[in-house]
């Protein structure tokens, strides 16, 4: 069978065979009936070749899929469940139905898994590589947003999973790939199978979709949520300026995945900085009342309580094993 492409489909035959096998229509415009009052979220966010992803390594459905996780994540964050998504794929002419297509798959994969409602397409002419763009909308109940408590100092600051994992991965691709640049061997072949599990965490990053049922079934409402998507020091300067409160994280209750810290010698990165200024781990983050500690421990194992909330004049600070308190520094951020 003759491969299909843009040229002999065009545009809207593609958009509509890219939807076929899919539980979505296509040429609709997203929307959602809301059961009862809730509070409507919105996130967006766009994905550019060059600067966000790299084909050279990047497998076009896992991007797909961690383009998804990366809008998703921000709605859970916010506490919301994903309703509707909108997506415009920037094509240019070194990519073609076929490839176009493996990142769709990887979209609808992950749409699927999170329990989006409605997901629409457009196809658009990109002068420069591909482009991915996803905004996506959320709903909270309006009963659960007011059960969201106050923040208080010592509250406990929680994380989803390890962190530093998707930078060093990151890392370890850019190696091998200056390592095939450099060899000059078509037939060369990198060598990840050490750290894939490092991999993993840059290429498919993922997110528990049941995380937000699960929190309101068990009762238990995080005063405020952050997706940790720019290192751990980000989202900890965010949680200081939107609370007024200070924070305090323990470099010892951080949580690295298996091979970080060889992997750190062997690169000489430290793991504790990578997590801190590291990004795309699409880790969650949580403040959770103190009085919620024992079931919290008990029902969401996979969190790491990682520090507490603390007095306004503390600060950002990172509290090294020896008890010394450093000021959280991020990128972006004015460094006093």
């Amino acid at each position: 069978m003759a491969e299909e492409t843009f040229s002999d489909l065009g545009r809207v035959e593609a958009i509509a065979k890219l939807y076929e096998g899919t539980p979505y229509k296509p040429f609709q415009s997203s929307w959602f009936e809301s059961e009862g009052k809730c509070y409507v979220t919105s996130h967006a966010r766009t994905f550019i070749e060059g600067i966000d992803f790299d084909l050279v390594y990047f497998p076009l459905k896992h991007l797909g899929y961690k383009c998804v996780t990366a809008v998703t994540g921000e709605l859970y964050a916010e506490f919301s469940h994903p309703r509707t998504m909108d997506v415009r794929l920037g094509i240019s002419s070194k990519l073609d139905f076929k490839h176009i297509k493996e990142v769709w798959e990887g979209i609808v994969a992950a749409a699927k898994e999170h329990g989006y409602k409605s997901v629409s397409l457009d196809l658009l002419p990109s002068p420069n590589g591909l482009t991915v763009s996803i905004s996506c909308t959320g709903e909270t109940s309006l009963l659960m947003a007011k059960r969201r408590p106050a923040a208080k100092s010592m509250d406990l600051i929680c994380v989803s999973d390890n962190l530093g994992a998707a930078y060093m991965g990151f890392q370890v691709l850019e190696r091998e790939k200056r390592a095939f640049d450099n060899s000059g061997d078509v037939k060369a072949q990198p060598k990840l199978d050490e750290y894939k599990n490092l991999i993993g965490a840059y290429l498919k990053p993922q997110i528990n979709p049941q995380i937000i049922k699960l929190m309101e079934e068990a009762e238990i409402m995080p005063s405020y949520g952050y997706l940790v998507n720019r290192g751990l020091g980000d989202a900890v300067r965010r949680l200081v300026r939107d609370s007024g409160l200070g924070a305090k994280i323990y470099v010892d209750k951080l949580p690295f995945a298996g091979k970080t810290f060889e992997l750190g010698r062997e690169m000489n990165i430290d793991p504790v900085s990578a997590a801190l200024n590291g990004g795309e781990d699409y880790r969650l983050l949580f403040t959770i009342p103190i009085g919620k500690h024992e079931k919290f421990r008990h029902d969401f194992q996979t969190f790491d309580i990682i520090g507490h909330l603390a007095k306004p004049e503390v600060g950002a600070a990172v509290v090294t094993p020896d008890g010394v308190e450093l000021p959280i520094k991020a990128q972006g951020w004015k460094n006093e």
